[in-house]
């Protein structure tokens, strides 16, 4: 079988790693796997992982470890994996990354692109973001969907999500720099880590990245 791509795709918050990922994920015909739209599934469905999840990130806190390393594992296992995937939102901790090497194996991470966005222009990203309950379609609060409260796309409520309010906003932020922004030490140290500019066009993002691709070799 062909090595898998198995991609993973760091930034702040806001920085563009779920709009990137849904390109790429086209580009290359792997899957989009957000450990964030995993867990909110979680808790649209109201089970009581949902409810535990809710809580935790409604107060821009992050579930633990344990509990997003067996969602990742489960989703490898299924069937659109096989040729690899775009990790968006995971690993977040150093012990996360440990884990998915261990996971992986041999057939492991490919490249970690980081996507460099300084931190007000996320913060004005998030404030402003809006987000369809039922199919996830993103949209600013001036567009005609965030007006009105209906998705343009399959016609579900529009909302800010609780995690994208001010004070969220900072903890989540916080909470980046404290866990996740390590992850970029990690990466570099295995010659794994390239930087794109995330302050640009989303096409120019993604020319940038698969240029890197393709210049490693690896599509």
């Amino acid at each position: 079988m062909t090595a898998r791509l198995n991609l993973v795709v760091l930034g702040k918050q806001g920085a563009g790693k779920g709009t990137q990922c849904k390109r790429l994920a086209e580009i290359y015909a792997i899957p989009h796997v957000s450990t964030g739209d995993m867990l909110r599934a979680a808790v649209k469905a109201g089970t009581p992982l949902g409810q535990e999840v809710a809580a935790i990130m409604d107060a821009g806190a992050l579930v633990s470890d344990d509990l997003v390393n067996r969602l990742v594992d489960e989703r490898f296992k299924e069937p659109d994996a096989q040729r690899g995937a775009l990790l968006d939102g995971f690993p977040r901790t150093l012990p996360q990354a440990e884990a998915l090497e261990a996971l992986l194996g041999d057939d492991g991470i490919k490249l970690c692109i980081n996507l460099d966005v300084p931190i007000d222009l996320v913060t004005e990203r998030l404030s402003s973001r809006r987000v369809c309950q039922e199919c996830g379609n993103i949209y600013k609060d001036t567009d005609v969907e965030a007006i009105s409260g209906t998705c343009s796309n399959c016609g579900g409520d529009v909302i800010q999500r609780n995690d994208d309010q001010p004070e969220a906003i900072r903890a989540r932020l916080e909470l980046y720099e404290r866990d996740t922004a390590p992850l970029l030490s990690f990466y570099e140290q295995r010659g794994l880590l390239v930087r794109v500019d995330g302050d640009q066009s989303p096409d120019e993002v993604t020319d940038a990245i698969t240029r890197v691709v393709r210049e490693k070799g690896l599509a």
